[in-house]
């Protein structure tokens, strides 16, 4: 089940609403639990059993992690609970990389290969894993105690408004709300505002766009205009796809009585990789500085493993990513140009943003070009196609996907992520708008958006697959 789904938002959240509102403050966690596994299981009630599990095993270790009396039993128990959630991760996830990768080996060889049925990628498994290995490690660092409750404790783990697309949650961020939150009309009128504008970012705008970028990265021979004209709609595609489904996590949190942070922050408005990835999935760029960057050794070890550290976490945010050596290209990428932005700056350069601005968006396009692609002859045709080396002029094929609906999506897109940039140089800071139509626009956006979903198939969010 999808957010922007049908089913979702005309049976199971007014149901589930009307369940959680009329039970008593004290039996709110059982009922979002049951929701939340429900939720989860509407795709294959198989995988339950995993996420049943992963919740069992971070629950015992972390009340066996904070009873340890010394604090090497302490270490190594957060050793052994890090090690079945990386397990469960690496066997779902990298399975399949690693046998794809072992029998292209062996065919060079002549080898023969090795028989494989694939495994099955669980929905949220790489964001419920990351919520159970930063919840032990806190617990080992003295940062928060372990929950006595395993109803929370699986709430925490499971809730539907972030499980299977983040942002990812740290447990010291809703601990308190766990145990006792309040629901309050003011709370759930901004929660359904913040739903419905992100329902809108994911059907109106990132939906939109996707067939578009699904004909530029099909191109056998992508000119210049068609490779960046389809990377530019992937980015915005991305982008929208991914912050609607942040913003609609978020506005149920509030609904639910959980404040979790803001996940972007203007990404493309960023005048280097490092101030990207301060705007880009926040809680995940947080989460892979405080659990990896500063694991490995953060900076502490003088400039060389600085750099080495910091292309070690990319690549492996990458490989987080999915399971394919072009993400781990894509974190590679974004890697080298975080050091080599250190190595300017300690060197004292610093250039004006009229330059540091497109610089930073073009690393940014060829590293959402690696991301995209579906393997490494894509990618190689797509880059060839940015350099102008199939020619430069738009093709047929894009030029009958840019049809008037796509183009005026795609401008919206643009005009809404340069927006602040442009609100900030207008006198005043911008265009005030009446106060009647700041609350009206997000639900005459979200009716619209309704009647665009009943036209065609729910699409996943971009996300999902990760």
């Amino acid at each position: 089940m999808v957010f922007a789904s049908v089913e979702f938002l005309t049976l199971f959240l007014p149901l589930f609403f009307i369940a959680y509102l009329a039970t008593p403050g004290r039996g709110r966690n059982l009922v979002l639990l049951l929701a939340s596994w429900v939720f989860y299981g509407w795709w294959k009630p198989v995988f339950l059993l995993l996420l049943w599990g992963v919740t069992l095993v971070g629950f015992a270790f972390g009340r066996a992690i904070e009873a340890a009396p010394t604090d090497q039993g302490k270490q190594r128990l957060l050793a052994w609970g890090a090690a079945v959630n990386l397990a469960l991760l690496a066997w779902f996830k990298y399975a399949n990389l690693a046998i794809g990768t072992a029998n292209d080996g062996l065919s060079l060889l002549d080898a023969g290969h090795i028989a494989w049925d694939p495994v099955i990628l669980p929905i949220g498994l790489s964001f419920y894993i990351l919520h159970a290995i930063s919840y032990l490690y806190d617990i080992r660092r003295g940062v928060v105690k372990a929950e006595p409750s395993l109803v929370a404790f699986g709430v925490y783990i499971a809730m539907f408004s972030q499980l299977v697309a983040g942002p990812v949650i740290r447990y010291r961020w809703v601990d308190k709300e766990l145990a006792s939150r309040r629901l309050d009309f003011s709370g759930f009128s901004t929660g359904a505002r913040r739903f419905m504008i992100g329902f809108a970012m994911k059907v109106l705008i990132a939906d939109s766009l996707a067939p578009l970028v699904d004909a530029a990265f099909t191109l056998s021979r992508p000119s210049l205009a068609d490779a960046w004209v389809g990377t530019g709609a992937y980015a915005l595609q991305l982008y929208f796809d991914f912050a609607g489904y942040s913003a609609m996590a978020i506005g149920l949190g509030l609904m639910l009585g959980f404040h979790f942070p803001e996940n972007f922050n203007h990404p493309y408005l960023a005048t280097s990789i490092q101030d990207f990835w301060r705007r880009w999935h926040i809680s995940l760029s947080g989460w892979l500085r405080d659990y990896l960057y500063i694991a490995l050794g953060g900076n502490r070890a003088g400039k060389a493993r600085t750099y080495l550290n910091l292309i070690l976490t990319m690549a492996i945010g990458g490989l987080w990513h999915g399971a394919a050596w072009t993400f781990v290209a894509w974190g590679l990428l974004h890697g080298l140009a975080l050091v080599v932005e250190r190595l300017a700056a300690n060197r004292g350069v610093r250039l004006p943003n009229l330059l540091s601005y497109p610089l930073t968006m073009a690393v940014v396009l060829v590293a959402w070009t690696l991301f995209r692609a579906s393997d490494w002859s894509a990618a190689q045709t797509m880059l060839m196609g940015q350099f102008g080396l199939h020619g430069i002029g738009l093709s047929a094929q894009l030029s009958l996907a840019l049809h008037p609906v796509v183009v005026l999506w795609l401008c919206l897109g643009l005009a809404t992520v340069w927006w602040p940039a442009l609100a900030a140089r207008l006198p005043g800071g911008g265009l005030a708008l009446p106060r009647w139509w700041q609350a009206l626009w997000p639900v005459a956006s979200f009716i619209y958006a309704l009647a665009v979903l009943e036209g065609h198939e729910t699409v996943p969010f971009l996300y999902f697959q990760f």
